[in-house]
């Protein structure tokens, strides 16, 4: 059997980190679904900037498009027409599965990391825009991210929360869905259908912390922080939505805001491929995979059940003796936040610079 579509029988739900135009029109999309049991699909401003800036399939679109048009106009309509195809490829899914599966993120814009009431109306914009209940809108767990994660829960709208790497601001992500849900509640509107996952990043906390580790001797440490830190955090999953105050909730049919593994790709290419899969398999959690990533666990995966929950002491461990070494989490956590927004924003300024010469328009960036 499919290692992938296995996932699935052990509670994972499988997404691609992909998605550009010739997936849709070719009937990729609709084959990856059936082969390997995908759930959903979630894309960034960098995953845009590589299928619209460094592939073909944008050209014949790109003609379409008035002389002059900006070019914030013309990737809002590129990248709508994508997710709202791949949504509709999933619309099937999430109608039998009751809201549970089949979901397609968007972002809104890297400029607004920092930005709280401009998140929130591009949000509420690209919402009814889309108009399809499988969306998640992303929005990153930023400080100013996190009150308009709040407000856009409170309004029925579906949020994919990006780019978390410390657990506290996790916990604080979980209060910005569980005060939302709660406020929405309080007004007498429906909570059912209202859904988010938080999104936790993996590869790139080893990459920043690999190097300090090594310089403290600890080698012994080395590729251990990313999945250490995600297995604390399930733990904390499991808490919190096991507390009579999330029953209160779950009482009028809501779902809990499962963790989403993302930056699953391998980096240092002395660590195995399916690192960042392997020992995160647990029941309502998500992959969200990269083609590369997808086609060696396709490959050479090897699935099992509940290993998210295998050795939640050891993993406390790991992070206790990295503090000890004199790295200080936090402080990394928050630069790896910092650094996930500046990683979306250059690509985004170079997707638009793209789109300027490709409709003859001046960019500022």
């Amino acid at each position: 059997m499919n290692p992938l579509k296995q996932l699935n029988d052990y509670g994972q739900s499988v997404y691609m980190d992909e998605i550009r135009r010739s997936m849709l029109s070719s009937g990729q999309l609709a084959k990856l679904i059936e082969a390997d049991g995908l759930h959903g699909v979630t894309s960034n401003p960098a995953i845009f900037e590589k299928a619209i800036a460094q592939t073909d399939d944008y050209k014949e679109a790109f003609t379409k498009f008035v002389n002059g048009e900006s070019v914030e106009a013309i990737y809002e309509t590129l990248v709508v027409d994508d997710i709202a195809a791949a949504a509709d490829a999933f619309r099937t899914m999430y109608d039998s599965s009751d809201g549970k599966f089949g979901y397609v993120s968007l972002e809104v814009s890297p400029n607004l990391a920092k930005d709280t009431e401009g998140t929130i109306a591009e949000a509420r914009h690209l919402w009814k825009k889309l108009n399809r209940p499988n969306i998640f809108i992303k929005v990153p767990a930023t400080k100013e991210g996190l009150p308009a994660i709040q407000t856009l829960i409170g309004e029925g709208i579906n949020v994919n929360v990006t780019l978390i790497f410390g657990l506290e601001r996790y916990r604080e992500v979980t209060e910005a869905y569980i005060s939302g849900l709660e406020a929405r509640a309080a007004k007498g509107e429906s909570i059912e259908r209202v859904f988010s996952v938080a999104s936790f990043f993996l590869s790139r906390m080893d990459v920043l912390l690999d190097p300090m580790i090594e310089k403290a001797g600890a080698k012994d440490l080395l590729g251990k922080a990313a999945v250490a830190n995600a297995k604390v955090a399930y733990s904390m999953y499991q808490d919190i939505f096991a507390s009579p105050r999330w029953a209160a909730l779950a009482a009028k049919g809501v779902r809990p805001q499962p963790l989403l593994w993302a930056s699953t790709s391998t980096k240092n290419p002395a660590y195995q491929d399916t690192m960042y899969v392997e020992p995160l398999i647990g029941e309502n959690t998500i992959n969200t995979m990269p083609t590369d990533t997808m086609n060696a666990y396709r490959d050479h995966g090897k699935p099992g059940p509940n290993r998210i929950t295998e050795g939640l002491e050891e993993a406390k461990a790991v992070l206790a003796k990295i503090q000890s070494l004199g790295i200080d989490l936090d402080k990394a956590t928050q630069q790896l936040e910092d650094e996930g927004v500046e990683k979306f924003v250059k690509p985004f300024k170079s997707l638009m610079t793209t789109l300027g010469e490709a409709v003859k328009v001046p960019v500022k960036v």
